[in-house]
């Protein structure tokens, strides 16, 4: 026999089942070759594989053509309120429809492999990564020649540091970064280690900010790279960029290394003004498509790095394989609406933090706002509820979609680094939470989230009895605990 819940679990997916085929059944409308140029025509679902159920309150989707005959345009479905706030934008911003528009085409009709030279459809790809190219490199003061494209900002931290190192392993043996750096960056230094290089992690203060002092202790002459986080993607410590490469300028042979996934179109960067030799980029998260990223590597002076794969020397021999065009093209435009919102984007975003801010510290006491509060980028917030289990928090936010961390190490139940790096107690660092704000996030969804934080909290409070002992003025610090 099948239990209820089986029973009704089948049934569930038996209606999605019945919903997708629905979806294939619907009309839609699609741009065709028969079509005079500039319209569209409308087409029977029924024929076509592609589109979405009634029920669903999207209107036809009507393209202009392009001059091949297609151009396919989505419209954005209506906001359905049954899906959580969404305030984790350092784990990935949502994709601008406009990015989305100048994908599309990529995707239809200008399908070419952006390496084949001998026909068209190569050259108008080629030409639409180029441009791309020219776009991210004018976000951070760079030449297009020195922007190379990867699958993200994790392949290209990667390709700095592994890269460095191995070709100047023969004369330097030496890596700087610091403690707070992302995963993907340590991980990285550890296999250098293993390789029989000598890393330094720098500590960092309590506001998250690293000592030049330190930093200059650090160097060695067999220093090769330096890597230090833009933004920090838990705590949003903007590090002091420009005071670093200056430093690190009086030292012939060290390089530069930057990780600006968090940084790019959110605050202004230079690379020619910050001395940065490398730079890694990712597009989802400045509101482009996932699974592309680039790394800036200096030419003039030339950097030199080993390249991670070996294939057919695309990108300057330094990364191999076609380049996605559709998802470079994206990243692309993603960055030349960044560069013409960054301020605007700032401004408002910097606005909503501190309606957050305001709503949840002015009605909660010991709430902790951990990193620094004026080096920051305002749309990365981590506070830290005292008294409250954050496992237990993160559950009842279960319509609001936040994190505790980064996304990279969320499966792990050891409480942050970063913020351990900050000196937070393992309890603090357990009760923390971070708040992205991203371009779409509205006033009203920061209100209620803040209603929410507010009575969840108190909640959770009301049934601990360490909270009953500090309203009943009890210091905890004096309290002598058995066990």
């Amino acid at each position: 026999m099948l239990s209820k819940q089986l029973i009704q679990r089948l049934s569930t997916k038996s209606l999605a089942s019945k919903n997708s085929v629905r979806a294939i059944q619907h009309t839609r409308k699609l741009a065709t070759p028969s079509a005079p140029q500039g319209m569209a025509t409308t087409v029977d679902a029924g024929s076509g594989p592609l589109s979405a159920p009634k029920d669903l309150d999207n209107k036809a989707i009507i393209a202009p053509l392009d001059s091949f005959g297609f151009n396919i345009t989505a419209e954005r479905k209506s906001t359905d309120p049954r899906r959580p706030i969404y305030l984790d934008a350092q784990a990935t911003t949502p994709l601008d429809p406009r990015v989305l528009d100048k994908m599309l085409p990529w995707f239809t009709n200008q399908y070419g492999n952006p390496h084949s030279r001998t026909h068209v459809y190569g050259w108008e790809s080629q030409d639409g990564v180029e441009e791309a190219r020219a776009h991210i490199a004018g976000l951070i003061g760079a030449d297009a020649k020195d922007i190379i494209f990867t699958s993200g900002a994790t392949e290209a931290n990667n390709m700095s540091i592994k890269g460095v190192a191995r070709f100047n392993k023969n004369r330097k043996k030496h890596i700087i970064t610091t403690q707070t750096e992302h995963k993907c960056v340590l991980d990285s230094c550890r296999q250098m280690q293993e390789e029989g290089f000598d890393v330094t992690y720098l500590p960092v203060q309590t506001n998250g900010l690293v000592s030049l002092e330190e930093l200059e202790k650090a160097i060695r002459p067999d220093t090769s790279i330096v890597s230090i986080m833009a933004v920090n993607n838990e705590i949003g410590v903007i590090q002091p960029l420009k005071e670093i490469g200056q430093l690190l300028r009086k030292y012939k042979g060290i390089h530069f290394h930057t990780d600006a996934a968090q940084a790019l179109g959110k605050i202004p960067m230079s690379v020619q003004d910050m001395n940065i030799d490398l730079m890694s980029l990712s597009g989802h998260k400045i509101y482009g498509p996932k699974g592309v990223g680039a790394l800036y590597v200096r030419r003039r002076p030339r950097v030199r790095i080993d390249p991670l794969f070996s294939g057919g020397g695309q990108e300057r021999g330094l990364r191999s394989g076609t380049v996605p065009a559709p998802l470079a093209i994206g990243f692309g435009e993603a960055c030349r609406i960044g560069k013409l919102e960054m301020q605007n984007d700032h401004d408002r975003i910097s606005v909503l933090r501190q309606r957050l801010l305001d709503g949840i510290i002015g009605k909660l006491d010991h709430v902790n706002l951990n990193g620094s509060e004026t080096a920051t980028y305002p749309g990365c917030t981590n506070l830290s509820f005292a008294f409250v289990e954050g496992e237990s928090l993160l559950m009842a936010l279960n319509d609001v979609a936040l994190s505790s961390g980064s996304a990279c190490t969320s499966a792990s139940l050891e409480p942050s680094y970063v913020l351990r790096a900050l000196g937070a107690d393992d309890t603090m660092a357990h009760s923390s939470l971070r708040f992205g704000i991203s371009r779409f996030t509205t006033e009203a969804e920061i209100d209620l989230v803040v209603n929410k934080i507010v009575g969840v909290v108190n909640k959770l409070r009301d049934m601990s009895p360490l909270w009953e002992m500090v309203q009943e003025g009890i210091d905890l610090r004096t309290v002598e605990w058995s066990g």
